[in-house]
């Protein structure tokens, strides 16, 4: 049977979800043109057609996979609720569980960008967006007057350094620390931040 063609940005789409299932299973710097070609059963002509090289194809899979998290961030910190509430819910879904894709990603991505410029740019513009969007949640609940915070860009930094680190405990390690002790620091971590007890953060 005929394959269905697809649109330049339905191809792109696949290929992209091709490359970040292969990065996650056998990392950057294993993963080849060709095992994204045979993933999907295309040539590695095709691949090379929408990117031009392995390095602008991993680089444009981080992205693609970055970028999905970044708009489920901005779903949850759009919630019509409080700040607290908001930054709560976005802490606990961003502390590594040691189940979660996104996390392998992301530490492939860290360590590739030591050595890869293109990639060490998209990494780098995803992080401060990422960053951006929890200060701006914190900024917003300080000028509503729903805890105080002197600084919401200083503890943005702090907090996803925190579950940064946590996250390559988790992955890299074997999971030393139980899911809830990671969940219980982060929010303790979040509460000093907004300057409240850590009881504020369930009410």
């Amino acid at each position: 049977m005929a394959r269905v063609r697809l649109t330049v940005a339905e191809r792109r789409g696949e290929l992209l979800r091709a490359a970040v299932e292969q990065i996650e299973v056998r990392g950057v710097a294993a993963v080849r043109i060709a095992d994204v070609a045979a993933v999907l059963g295309v040539s590695n002509a095709l691949v090379l057609y929408h990117f031009s090289s392995k390095e602008k194809l991993v680089a444009a899979a981080f992205a693609y996979a970055a970028e999905e998290d970044l708009a489920h961030l901005r779903k949850l910190l759009a919630r019509r609720t409080s700040a607290v509430r908001r930054l709560r819910a976005a802490v606990r879904w961003y502390a590594p569980t040691g189940r979660a894709k996104g996390w392998r990603l992301w530490i492939e991505g860290w360590a590739s960008s030591l050595r890869d410029p293109v990639l060490r740019e998209v990494a780098g513009d995803l992080d401060q967006q990422w960053k951006a969007e929890m200060a701006e949640v914190i900024e917003e609940g300080a000028a509503a007057g729903e805890f105080h915070c002197d600084d919401p860009m200083s503890a943005a930094w702090r907090l996803t350094a925190l579950l940064d680190g946590l996250a390559v405990q988790m992955m890299s390690y074997g999971g030393p620390l139980s899911r809830a002790t990671m969940l219980l620091w982060a929010e303790e971590a979040l509460a000093r931040e907004l300057g409240i007890g850590h009881d504020a953060l369930t009410r």
